[in-house]
């Protein structure tokens, strides 16, 4: 079934989509849900007990801060990306899904390592200690499922186009590798990508060593990013970062207790 502007429009008792903020549409066998592609202003939306198999038709609700989505058809844990560029999201409930696996703690711990900036989830509150557990021990995931990809492989035929040696005098350019990581988390924000002029000179990754000059790229994509945040998106990378912190600093404390002991 798919989700109609009459049927939005009749369950949120509004007079346009543009004004519509909270829909319950529990329980109405929905498997197409693209109409919220033209509700932008949506902040609380519950749709358990449907048939939705992917989340993409959310990311450009900017607004939303609460979703309800127990019972439905997401198999993957990488449509979770979709959900990164939203940077209101408080509250996600996600329970009885096939991608919740056999292993909860794994689930969850995946979950809120692609989301830190949730509040609850599955109507538990996210603890400090539990998001920075989060980020040591869920599970990695770089990219929304294949299966819903806007590639079509095109990305790959295209490839198979590129002269090998230009292949590697690209992956092993500074620049592009800023500009890469630096875009992908732009776009993950809904935000436009930055153009090749934007960026900074960079020394080579083979002049410091590769490890090393990979983590200074990261970190120069990661400032060129803060600057175009706003408050609220700022409050999710301090978040963020200060788990991150603690996480570390107990790690080096254990460090320096291991190595007295041993000598």
């Amino acid at each position: 079934m798919k989700l109609t502007p009459k049927l939005v429009l009749a369950k949120a008792k509004a007079s346009d989509l543009d004004s519509v903020k909270k829909l319950n549409c529990w329980g109405c066998n929905l498997t197409d849900i693209s109409i919220f592609a033209d509700i932008p202003n949506i902040e609380v939306l519950t749709l358990s007990a449907n048939k939705i198999d992917t989340l993409k038709n959310f990311s450009q609700c900017r607004r939303l801060s609460e979703l309800y989505l127990r019972k439905n058809l997401i198999e993957n844990l990488a449509e979770l990306h979709y959900l990164t560029s939203l940077p209101c999201l408080r509250v996600l409930w996600l329970s009885e899904n096939p991608c919740c696996g056999e292993d909860p703690q794994k689930y969850r711990l995946t979950v809120l390592r692609i989301l830190p900036g949730l509040h609850k989830l599955d109507n538990q509150v996210v603890t400090e200690e539990e998001l920075a557990k989060a980020l040591e021990e869920g599970e990695e995931i770089s990219a929304p499922p294949a299966s819903h990809s806007n590639t079509n492989g095109v990305a790959e035929a295209h490839q198979e186009l590129i002269p090998a040696d230009h292949v590697a005098d690209t992956e092993s350019d500074p620049l592009n590798y800023s500009m890469e990581e630096t875009n992908k988390i732009r776009e993950q924000l809904g935000m436009k990508p930055l153009s090749r002029d934007k960026f900074p000179s960079l020394s080579s990754p083979r002049e410091t060593g590769s490890s090393l000059g990979k983590k200074s790229h990261a970190l120069d994509a990661v400032l060129l990013l803060l600057k175009d945040l706003n408050s609220e998106e700022l409050q999710i990378v301090q978040k963020t970062t200060e788990s991150r912190l603690r996480v570390l600093q107990r790690q080096d404390t254990s460090s320096e207790k291991t190595s007295f002991i041993q000598h």
